[in-house]
């Protein structure tokens, strides 16, 4: 990492621990932009990741979408170009030197538009790929990011000022080594495209039933054609997207409303309660009682 953005790297590290002083995950008055605080590392834990541009500012972080694992520590940067189930753990924190990160979600209209306004425009459509990739931090994104993060101590320059370095941050992202799959998302009739409106409507209605064919005729593909795009861009077919994101509810379900799992079951779309625990036994470890009051204690 050059000693310019180690030295960038210090300058957003002392924004974020004004703005962040206690443990966990702070939104801020940007309503895209978080800030996360872990003074312990933590132990792997099951998320979805909206489509965001991630930065570890502080520590080391890892992220698991299907067998694929995304390692990334200040040098670099994370994308998540689409909403993907997945599994998080910070690898490098410490009470001395908390883990902190910097969280800036995204929509694919802001991509279409920053790319009618530039010159990148033109890209061809290409193979969908993965939905998450890492890339090296170039010193001209991360002052981009600094003078955001900066905007929090000035409020009243957010409306104004924070959408306009929100498109510098996306244009500079697009410009890089991966940009193109970014610019995939908004070239409309794009694999990429297509499979982003199927994932959209399976995240929006996790919790009903769907024909695979229902979805290939919302993408304008091939049954065949639809698994083998959807499953190269989220490391999963529909069904286990769909699962993955039924379980997630549901635990969060479970923790926060101290709801019956049977209940919870019918409520995330499951017809059988004993389908649902061996599902959930399988992807967290622990039965559903069991998992909360570990969770708890």
């Amino acid at each position: 990492m050059s000693e310019k953005i180690t030295m960038q790297q210090n300058e957003l590290a002392k924004i974020i621990n004004r703005h962040a002083k206690n443990e966990g995950v702070h939104t801020t008055p940007i309503p895209s932009l978080v800030f996360v605080r872990d003074s312990n590392g933590s132990v792997p834990r099951h998320g979805v990741y909206k489509p965001s541009f991630c930065i570890v500012v502080q520590g080391a972080k890892e992220v698991w979408l299907g067998e694929d694992c995304f390692k990334y520590n200040p040098a670099d940067y994370l994308i998540s170009s689409v909403h993907l189930p997945v599994i998080a753990q910070v690898t490098e924190a410490s009470p001395d030197i908390p883990y902190l990160g910097f969280i800036l979600e995204f929509t694919a209209n802001q991509i279409l538009e920053i790319l009618r306004d530039s010159e990148i425009q033109g890209g061809s459509k290409e193979h969908a790929k993965r939905g998450m990739f890492v890339s090296q931090m170039e010193p001209s994104l991360l002052d981009a990011v600094i003078r955001l993060a900066q905007l929090l101590d000035n409020p009243k320059d957010i409306p104004i000022l924070a959408p306009l370095f929100i498109k510098e941050i996306l244009y500079r992202v697009l410009q890089g080594q991966h940009g193109v799959r970014l610019e995939q998302l908004a070239i409309e009739g794009s694999s990429a495209h297509q499979i982003n409106e199927v994932i959209e409507h399976i995240t929006n209605n996790f919790d009903k039933s769907f024909r695979i064919e229902e979805l290939a005729e919302k993408a304008s593909m091939s049954v065949s054609s639809l698994h083998r795009h959807f499953k190269e861009i989220t490391a999963m077919s529909p069904v286990q997207f769909q699962k993955q994101l039924r379980l997630q509810e549901a635990r969060r379900l479970l923790l926060t409303e101290s709801a019956d799992a049977g209940d919870v079951a019918f409520r995330v779309g499951y017809e059988s309660p004993s389908q649902f625990s061996r599902e959930y036994s399988r992807m967290f470890g622990f039965p559903p009682r069991q998992d909360i009051q570990r969770l708890k204690a």
